[in-house]
């Protein structure tokens, strides 16, 4: 029972999570909603929020990020929430804001093929190592479809995925249906396991290694070392073979004397 607890527990508070992050999203889309995280604490759930532009977050007076933290307590139950904003340094290297920006697009009536390319050409501009644009639904007509822009570099699954690349979705509400935007970022910073960069002993901080004498033989002698390398082996078993031989003579000998 105890163990089924701390189960529900943890699914109940990643639900909550997720109902506060699509708040927070729906309330702060127009000033660039960049992610959020949040930290438990012995003070209560501080919850830092990333935004393109913090001022329409805090609004005047910090009229805003008040109402948002009113709001996250009375209607969340949060423990004492304590709601930071923080300025994104880099929006076209932040995946929520470029899927963000790409629905805008599309509902202004922008071709798809139009606000892919360009969306993949800005990330890539910013610096990234590689992105990868995903539209799915009903982009053209009346058949759900799916167009991938790929450029640079990529991981779809695995511990670099989880750990190098960012994902960001949003969704465009257009005439036809409903659009949904997936845009993964390859961070700039990302060192990949196969990437290994070799340092002289001397920057690591060991000793140099001892000289090695080397000494220089001409053919000639190379030639008759070999030589006689391979000339002892048959010389000995010729050896071997007449040793032999004289034994088994001594034993016949010794058995006609008898």
């Amino acid at each position: 029972m105890r163990h089924q607890s701390t189960i529900r527990t943890l699914i109940g508070r990643n639900v909550e999570r997720q109902l506060v992050r699509e708040y927070l999203l729906r309330e702060t889309e127009r000033a660039g909603f960049g992610g959020l995280t949040f930290n438990r604490t012995p003070e209560g759930t501080k919850i830092s929020l990333r935004a393109e532009q913090v001022g329409r977050v805090i609004g005047r007076r910090g009229k805003v990020i008040h109402e948002l933290s009113n709001r996250l307590k009375n209607d969340f139950f949060l423990d004492r929430p304590h709601l930071d904003v923080e300025e994104v340094t880099e929006p076209r290297l932040n995946a929520q804001i470029m899927a963000s920006r790409m629905s805008s697009s599309l509902e202004r009536g922008w071709f798809f093929r139009r606000a892919g390319h360009g969306t993949a050409q800005q990330i890539m501009d910013a610096g990234a190592r590689g992105c990868l644009v995903i539209l799915s639904g009903k982009i053209t007509g009346a058949r759900h479809r799916v167009e991938k822009f790929q450029q640079g570099h990529i991981k779809f699954c695995g511990e670099t995925a989880l750990e190098f690349m960012d994902t960001g979705f949003s969704t465009a509400v257009k005439k036809l249906g409903t659009i949904g935007c997936t845009v993964r970022i390859m961070r700039p910073d990302a060192k990949l396991p196969h990437e290994i960069i070799i340092t002289e002993r001397v920057d690591s901080g060991l000793p140099p290694l001892a000289e090695v004498a080397v000494f220089e033989v001409s053919d000639e002698e190379a030639d008759e070392e070999l030589s006689a390398v391979t000339e002892e082996p048959k010389a000995d078993a010729e050896g071997v073979v007449d040793s032999v031989v004289d034994m088994m003579a001594e034993i016949e000998q010794k058995k006609e004397e008898e």
